[in-house]
């Protein structure tokens, strides 16, 4: 009896406590809490969200939803991770702190990146106080004022409150914060603040361990009143405005410091010799602070507790000092980013065995050490020497040398290595995340077993080597694979079709500038993640495939330039919605510029150069208000440019459409205020400039070189106060040429030849600099940067500072701004460094008439002068031996006299010279210098020149000229001789006259004379005239 009662007695309590669980929620959570979270849901999202599918209104447990911690023993929810969890599209949040106080047993609450932009009631977030068991608050990447820390008194339970990236501003009283005397990690970075006021109430927070302080505008005086936080031991003071030196008070108040984060100020480079009284620091962070001078070996080399060093990105120069050996825990190094020179010498290096990360990037070493010399680095797994002088030597082959270490990030680019391979020693690793080998002249074939041995390889940077052969893609998918560059080398062979099964999850992938043949990869289009692809510069041939177009909805960058491809630029339907980059130039494509383009309404730039693509420019482009680059020259494009384009470009920057059959007017509404460089040459534009371009101020090239364009040079030409180049050749302009074009103080090249321009040449033209490389940033490339945040950076995980690196930083590069210039007899391309440093004037083949104005010798810059087939008179100016950087000066086909000035001997630079076709005369320059290189091309058509190199010689013109002289002499006697002859003839006549008719007999006599003579010479005439017939007959 007394057995059954005990077993009676122990099975009731059994059930009782099955109960007694069972009713505390160990089988699901609690039906309060639960509902508590639907209301939450109703309240913080709308119907229509996406957001927290799991949670429904089913019988389902809500310990199983997501974001959501339960305590296993009691189904008490314990903890909310409900950080990002709003669409960005809704509408701004205040937030009802009463929605979490059914939860009692809360000590995590994460409310990050949500859009609250405040609270819903005055109390705040006191109703929260009633959470006894709350730890931390995480309210950061929101949009809350100051007004959210009058209600942070009441949460005396919290050991962590995050409250970085808000719109805190000014100061902070630290009595809103001082009753919460149990915190120990406090985050207000990324904010607005500059100071705390009511300092002693910082000594209430007399557990506060972490402070981030980071990216605000607090001053050196923060320092001092940190000192009264008797518990700090990490301070993250980064991204501030903190200038100048710190005194030695300042750095004793914080002695016990652990981890200090001064990275991205502007402090004096004393700190490095005053640290040594901080004996506690573990980690130290003056990353990009502008520090200089040489890297001292006192102070900073007396921190033997010191385990994390972080100087990259500074002005340091002279050797790395040796006493850095002597940190025996050093684990982390970074001196990336200085002007770092010398040796790196074996005993440094193999003195700090701790090393985990080592980082010596972007400085100017001479030689590195062998790589023996980390044999016994057994933590060793970053190491990281991309330089930027290609002549740093690295020996990397030892036989005797099997390494310790596995690697996890190995950056060895831009260097020489003594073997010119893939250093042997990856042989032995196993562990490989990201290789990078760039830019090392690498020869041979590449290594297969380099992503074999290494499956969970993220990042392969082979970039401008001289690898041959074919490219070892993997038998075996690389899962974890992000990014791969092998662009500039010599690989050959085909892409393989399956390459989205052996790299499922790329993002980064860069085979340009080889010699890959085949088509596109259909399965290209199964790749979702891929956001760069770049294939230009091979021998790809067939069509763009359509999966591409309808699969690649993360395509970012496409660059197909430089092939032979053929067919249709895309489907009727595409898919690529966040393109930014399209680039197909240099390949075959026809037909017209699809419709479905028009959804990749984010285009930044537009290249579809010489190509076949026909039809007309689509009106969708100019909503496109992005667009910066637009570059379509040499293609068959018709009709007009739409005005749509007037509507929305106003991002546009670069815009081509040269060399095609455009037709019609230039909008006059079309003038983009961004835009820098403008080329429509070579098409059928008609009519007057009237005002496009007129308000694109920062216009730099205007090229419109053979249209039909007609009317005068636009008045308004001085708005366009950046001008530099402008071209205007080949077109039917008349009028005078305007004294505007002198204001603009930018120009280097004027090219206005070839149109009918008529009047004197401006001598105002002198006040132009002609500047070179006034504007050589507008001309130099133009590069994207391509956002690696991808997943194609790397942070270290570190156990105090971070360190976050870039695995690809690429970008991309589009070609120098590229003009045509007549010159020296030809037309030159020039472009980049030629391009900046080329001046000259062009205003041949016009109608323009007068003298030459003696102001345009002082144009001292200029390179070029062309002012040929015009109707130029006068003299050619003694100003011109000022034109001393002079190369081509062609003044043919004009009507200039006088003599050549032989001051213009004195010009040493000029290759080219012509005068020829005019009416100078006297002596050609003597041949000197450049002068001594002209032939008679030079001076031909000239018939009063004389001397070399024309054959008539100047000796010669004086003999012909006496004897003009004595022809003129003679000439001047047979006058005279004919003067006297008629004179005396007169006389005669007149004196026989008078005897006639003073005596009769004589006068008689004479008339008979002439009577006999008549009769004679009728008879003698009438005898020939009758044998005339007869003689006929005959």
């Amino acid at each position: 009896k007394t057995s059954l009662t005990m077993n009676w007695t122990f099975w009731f309590w059994v059930s009782m406590v099955l109960v007694q669980f069972h009713d505390n929620g160990c089988f699901g959570c609690l039906e309060e809490e639960r509902n508590a979270l639907l209301e939450f849901k109703a309240s913080f999202y709308t119907q229509d969200s996406l957001s927290l599918p799991s949670w429904d209104d089913q019988e389902s447990d809500c310990c199983q939803w997501e974001s959501v911690d339960c305590d296993e023993k009691t189904g008490h929810i314990t903890k909310l991770y409900l950080n990002n969890s709003r669409d960005s599209s809704m509408e701004d949040l205040y937030l009802n702190a009463s929605l979490f106080l059914p939860f009692e047993e809360l000590t995590v609450l994460n409310l990050s990146s949500n859009s609250i932009y405040g609270l819903v009631d005055d109390d705040g977030l006191v109703r929260l106080s009633k959470l006894k068991k709350l730890q931390l608050l995480d309210l950061s990447n929101n949009s809350l004022d100051n007004s959210v820390l009058a209600s942070m008194h009441a949460l005396t339970s919290l050991k962590t409150l995050v409250l970085g990236s808000n719109i805190l501003e000014g100061s902070i009283h630290i009595q809103e914060l001082a009753a919460l005397n149990n915190l120990e990690e406090l985050d207000l970075s990324a904010n607005l603040l500059d100071s705390f006021i009511t300092i002693p109430g910082l000594k209430n927070l007399s557990k506060l361990k972490v402070l981030h302080l980071n990216t605000n505008q607090f001053n050196m005086t923060i320092l001092q009143s940190l000192g009264a936080l008797p518990s700090l031991k990490k301070l993250y003071l980064g991204e501030n405005n903190m200038t100048g030196s710190i005194t030695v008070e300042e750095l004793n108040t914080l002695r016990y410091l652990e981890v200090l984060d001064l990275s991205s100020n502007f402090l004096s480079s004393n700190f490095l010799q005053i640290v040594e009284f901080m004996i506690s620091l573990k980690a130290l962070s003056l990353h990009s602070n502008e520090l200089n001078g040489t890297i001292p070996d006192q102070g900073l080399c007396k921190l033997k507790n010191l385990q994390e060093l972080d100087l990259s990105d500074n002005g340091f120069e002279g050797t790395v000092p040796s006493c850095l050996g002597n940190l025996n825990s050093l684990w982390v190094l970074d001196l990336s980013k200085n002007r770092l020179s010398g040796n790196i010498s074996s005993l440094f290096i193999s003195s700090l065995r701790s090393l985990k990360f080592l980082s010596l990037s972007h400085n100017v070493f001479q030689s590195m050490a062998s790589f023996s010399s980390f044999s016994n680095h057994s933590e060793l797994e970053v190491f990281e020497l991309v330089s930027d002088n290609n002549g740093l030597v690295v020996e990397t082959e030892n036989q005797t040398w099997v390494p310790a270490f596995q690697l996890k990030v190995f950056r060895l680019s831009n260097c020489t290595l003594n073997k010119d391979s893939i250093p042997s020693f990856l042989y032995h690793q196993h562990d490989l995340r990201v290789v990078d080998l760039s830019h090392n002249n690498l020869k041979g074939e590449f290594p297969i077993w380099l992503m074999e041995n290494n499956t969970k390889l993220e990042v392969l940077h082979l970039k401008n080597n001289s690898f041959t052969g074919y490219f070892p893609f993997p038998s075996l998918p690389l899962t974890n694979a992000a990014s791969l560059d092998i662009s500039s080398n010599q690989f050959h062979g085909q892409i393989p079709s399956n390459i989205s099964k052996l790299f499922p999850n790329l993002k980064f992938l860069n085979v340009s500038k080889n010699s890959f043949e085949g088509s596109i990869p259909s399965s290209f289009g199964d790749m979702r993640n891929l956001f760069f692809l770049d294939m230009s510069n091979n021998s790809i041939s067939g069509g763009i495939p359509k999966s591409l177009a309808l699969g690649c909805s993360s395509l970012q960058v496409l660059k197909l330039s430089n092939n032979d491809l053929d067919g249709q630029m895309f489907p009727e339907v595409s898919n690529l919605t966040s393109l930014e980059h399209l680039h197909l130039d240099g390949n075959h494509l026809t037909g017209k510029i699809p419709e479905s383009l028009s959804n990749s309404s984010g285009l930044l730039s537009l290249d579809l150069s010489y190509n076949f693509i026909s039809g007309k420019l689509p009106g969708w482009i100019g909503n496109m208000t992005s667009l910066e680059m637009l570059l379509m020259t040499e293609n068959h494009l018709e009709e007009s440019i739409p005005v749509d384009f007037c509507s929305a470009l106003e991002q546009l920057t670069i815009l081509d459409l040269s060399k095609n059959s455009l037709s019609g007017s230039i909008p006059s509404c079309f003038s983009p205020l961004a835009l820098i460089h403008v080329y429509l040459q070579g098409n059928r534009f008609t009519g007057p400039m009237t005002k496009a371009f007129s308000e694109s101020s920062s216009l730099v090239t205007l090229d419109i070189r053979n249209n039909h364009l007609t009317g005068g040079i636009p008045n308004w030409i001085d708005k366009l106060s950046s001008l530099s180049i402008l071209l205007m050749r080949g077109n039917q302009f008349e009028g005078k040429i305007p004294t505007q074009l002198c204001q603009l103080s930018m120009m280097t090249i004027v090219d206005l030849s070839h149109n009918n321009l008529s009047g004197p040449i401006p001598s105002c033209l002198n006040k132009v600099p002609f500047k070179i490389g006034f504007q050589s940033g507008k001309f130099s490339r133009k590069s994207y940067f391509v956002d690696s945040s991808s997943g194609l950076s790397y942070s270290y995980k570190t156990q105090f500072i971070e360190l976050s690196q870039v695995a690809t930083s690429s970008s991309l590069t589009f070609e120098k701004t590229e003009v045509e210039f007549t010159t020296k007899n030809r037309s030159d391309f020039y472009r980049g460094n030629f391009l900046f440093n080329m001046t000259g004037i062009d205003l041949s083949s016009n109608k323009l008439t007068g003298a030459i104005p003696p102001e345009i010798g002082n144009l001292s810059r200029i390179h070029a002068l062309n002012l040929s087939h015009n109707h130029l008179t006068g003299s050619i100016p003694t100003t011109f031996s000022g034109l001393k950087n002079i190369e081509s000066l062609d003044l043919s086909y004009n009507n200039l006299t006088g003599m050549i000035p032989p001051q213009l001997a004195e010009v040493t630079t000029l290759a080219v010279f012509s005068v020829a076709y005019n009416n100078l005369s006297g002596k050609t320059p003597e041949r000197k210098a450049q002068f001594g290189t002209f032939d008679e091309n030079s001076y031909e058509g000239n018939p009063f020149l004389c001397g070399l190199p024309l054959e008539k010689n100047c000796n010669q013109t004086k003999e012909e000229s006496v004897t003009e002289d004595r022809e003129e002499n003679s000439f001047i006697d047979m006058m005279c001789f004919s003067m006297s002859f008629g004179v005396s003839y007169v006389t005669v006549l007149f004196g026989l006259a008078v005897i006639l008719f003073i005596n009769p007999d004589w006068r008689r006599k004479w008339f008979q004379f002439i009577d006999l003579c008549i009769t004679s010479f009728s008879a003698f005439i009438q005898h020939y005239l009758c044998k005339f017939p007869h003689n006929v007959n005959e």
